[in-house]
């Protein structure tokens, strides 16, 4: 996950800081003991299945969505705790500050409880990290699905080519977004479904599309340089990319800003707004970690999808000076 804190190295750490990583990092053992966010859920149907560098579905893989697991712990500050969560023998890990009790948790993570739920302990018991909370649901089941991710057409200019001609330098190839919930049934029918975890299983490749620019004079060091400082012009796909497209022209960004919006934001969630990693507590599409910090762009940050993209700007600019920067540093670290 993102890294939304100065660097420091574990040594400088405080020793209460040294004690919550430690705790974590054994939750997420944990979570492997018991096969969390695993194929293995369905291992019969899905045993073959390749892990990427954007998926946490197996927990043999070393990277989950941004960077590894462990590293992506750091992302963190000194106040956020975090609290083990046990759906139906599953786990999940829940971040947030000023927990007070188990309903307050189970609220930062989303979680939301069936009339016929059994709680340990109570809602209104008070926790710590070391408090396991146990739901248990009847007649309730994980079940995953995967759906597409689309791709975008990237266009770019190079010199390479004679002015007013282009070339496809790469097709496009949709992505595979992979969500694991928590569904309950009566008679054959969906009467409660509550997501669990969703990831970017398979990243989309986009469809690269290069314009010529080029005379009969241009030189092939010129179009190299040309080739490799422009990132091209996105088009939009579906309503939110044409909403943050429409925004970022209308407040002083430009094409390339909208471009390293598209790529960091399709990589880390696939556009989902309730993108969930069970693993960290990573959320939404900027996967803010934890998903709360968004409050500070607005109330609504776990719904609202302008919400979440307008503090994703707001932290691009703070820690690299733009999107653009992000966007630079994403591609060197997969991480941002």
């Amino acid at each position: 996950m993102a890294n939304h804190r100065k660097k420091s190295t574990f040594q400088a750490l405080t020793k209460r800081q040294r004690i919550r990583i430690m705790a974590v990092i054994a939750s997420v053992g944990i979570l492997a003991g018991t096969g969390v966010v695993s194929r293995n859920y369905y291992a019969a149907e899905h045993h073959q299945s390749t892990v990427t560098a954007y998926s946490a579905t197996d927990t043999n893989a070393q990277e989950v969505s941004r960077g590894t697991t462990r590293s992506s712990l750091k992302g963190s500050d000194a106040d956020t705790s975090y609290i083990t969560v046990k759906i139906n023998g599953k786990s999940r890990v829940v971040l947030g500050k000023d927990f007070t009790d188990v309903k307050s948790v189970l609220e930062a993570g989303n979680i939301t409880l069936e009339p016929t739920d059994t709680v340990s302990p109570s809602l209104t018991t008070k926790v710590t990290e070391s408090t396991v909370i146990t739901i248990e649901r009847a007649g309730a089941d994980l079940e995953t699905s995967d759906d597409a991710i689309a791709f975008n057409v990237v266009r770019k200019e190079t010199a390479d080519l004679p002015k007013g001609t282009e070339k496809v330098e790469t097709e496009g190839k949709e992505g595979v977004m992979e969500t694991t919930s928590l569904v309950q049934r009566a008679g054959g029918k969906v009467v409660s479904s509550n997501v669990f975890a969703s990831y970017v299983k398979t990243a989309p490749v986009d469809k690269v599309i290069l314009v010529g620019t080029g005379t009969t004079k241009t030189t092939s060091s010129n179009a190299a340089a040309t080739a490799n400082t422009d990132i091209g012009t996105t088009t939009p796909v579906g309503e939110m990319q044409q909403w943050a497209h429409d925004y970022l022209i209308a407040n002083g960004g430009n094409e390339a800003d909208f471009t390293a919006t598209v790529y960091i934001i399709t990589h880390e969630s696939g556009w989902r707004v309730n993108a969930t990693n069970a693993s960290s507590g990573a959320y939404g599409l900027p996967q803010a970690l934890p998903g709360g910090k968004m409050a500070s762009a607005g109330a609504d940050w776990a719904t609202n999808y302008q919400t979440q993209l307008k503090w994703f700007w707001g932290y691009c600019n703070s820690r690299y000076g733009s999107v653009q920067g992000a966007y630079a540093h994403w591609l060197k670290a997969h991480s941002y």
